[in-house]
């Protein structure tokens, strides 16, 4: 049996993606991972930290780089995406497009080239609270680590003047997409999961109020490497926060936008409610929920969390959120449905705990999966694509990885088989 007969595609190249790629391969399998943004490491390089243990996902993620590094067998393809795909388990026909990012394997990554760049856009890995150059390095940890030359200056004075600034002929800016067709016996679909879109919810400010900030947008404010260098403050007038509201189900549980539970959401802010009670002192966090799940292993790290003094748990459903204009802060109204009384409580932040999405619920690929009515991949049958995290079910991180060690063990089985 040769080489090509234990090919495998994983198709995105998150937590889930890079360890089924990973874990296939240190198998014998050769394995071609394809990315759609210029780094791999997908939402977990956005963290903060993990829970329970607090920990960040840089060590993690480095060890994975690592091995992908490594590993002959892995070869991958970031700003791609599939085209088409055809055939049957154990051989299939997939059509691969890798777009350009006018900057070759020459980069060491010195950052001449935004030196000389003016032009600047929004910082996709910072979920666009700050902005970049538009030649740029996505982040202090990306892999691979090489700069990519944004599209818009493309064609530009400006494009032509980054690639004079290069010491290492680096940038070629007359890279086109280009495609590739290969032979592969199974696919991995691990195309991971989208934050639900606040700005829906319009009775919660997102959108509208500049303090209202989703819980991924929250996660970065908290990085050291985020848009604040991990200070905790108003993005409205850059005032020291010292009180935040999370509000849990942020279009969860509602019939009228995610009618499920993500299951992750408590704990994600259990967890964020710690960056600020530890970054400054004597600040209150307030965490309004209709139920805090936390199953299993975890419920030791809710009664960890909850013992804080400056922490209040409230059974509610906020009702609105506006602007308070004697203190500039946010004003919270709704019903504390323990106490039988009406909330009302002013915040200088407000961190929305919104849902997950598949990354298959806005556009379905025309494959031969079995999705839910809210784009979830509930199963494959006998086909040999076989989905992998996040595109199956709301999970964290460790669940995400368990998964997707099953996934490539199942990938291997599908792609020896003739």
């Amino acid at each position: 049996m040769g080489d090509e007969d234990q090919k495998i595609l994983v198709v995105g190249g998150g937590i889930s993606g890079i360890t089924a790629a990973v874990e296939a391969a240190e198998t014998g399998a050769n394995v071609v991972i394809v990315e759609r943004n210029p780094y791999l490491g997908g939402r977990v390089a956005q963290l903060n930290q993990y829970f329970p243990k607090l920990c960040p996902p840089t060590c993690g993620l480095e060890i994975n780089f690592r091995r992908i590094k490594n590993n002959p067998k892995i070869s991958f393809f970031t700003q791609a995406e599939v085209l088409s795909l055809s055939g049957k388990p154990g051989d299939y026909s997939v059509a691969i497009q890798v777009n350009p990012r006018y900057v070759n394997d020459n980069c060491t990554a010195c950052g001449k080239c935004a030196e000389v760049c003016e032009t600047t856009v929004p910082n996709q890995i910072n979920y666009g609270m700050d902005s970049v150059k538009a030649a740029y390095l996505p982040h202090q940890m990306a892999y691979p680590f090489k700069y990519v030359i944004d599209s818009k200056i493309i064609g530009t004075d400006e494009a032509v003047k980054c690639a004079q600034a290069c010491p290492y002929n680096a940038i070629d800016l007359e890279m086109k997409p280009e495609t590739l067709n290969i032979q592969v016996g199974a696919i991995v679909w691990a195309t991971g999961w989208d934050p639900y879109e606040a700005e829906k919810i319009d009775y919660l400010g997102f959108g509208r109020l500049p303090n209202v900030l989703t819980s991924v947008m929250f996660e970065r404010l908290a990085a050291i490497n985020g848009p604040t260098g991990g200070k905790m403050v108003r993005p409205s007038d850059g005032k020291e926060v010292k009180s935040v509201a999370f509000v849990q189900c942020a279009g969860s549980r509602d019939e009228n936008h995610l009618a499920y539970c993500s299951g992750v959401c408590c704990l994600a802010s259990l967890k964020q409610s710690t960056y600020i009670r530890e970054r400054v002192p004597d600040s209150k966090a307030f965490i309004y929920y209709i139920d805090i799940r936390a199953m299993g292993k975890y419920e030791d790290f809710y009664t960890k969390v909850q013992q804080d003094k400056n922490l209040s748990l409230i059974k509610s459903k906020i009702a609105r959120i506006t602007e308070d204009k004697e203190s500039g802060g946010l004003l919270v109204e709704g019903e504390d449905i323990s106490a039988g009384s009406k909330v009302s409580q002013v915040v200088d932040l407000v961190v929305l705990a919104v849902g997950m999405r598949p990354g298959t619920s806005k556009i379905r690929p025309d494959l031969e999966m079995n999705y839910d009515d809210f784009g979830f991949v509930t199963g494959s049958g006998d086909s040999g694509i076989i989905p992998a995290g996040c595109v199956k079910a709301p999970m964290e991180v460790a669940a995400s990885l368990q998964d997707a060690t099953a996934a490539a063990l199942k990938a291997i089985q599908v792609a020896v088989r003739r």
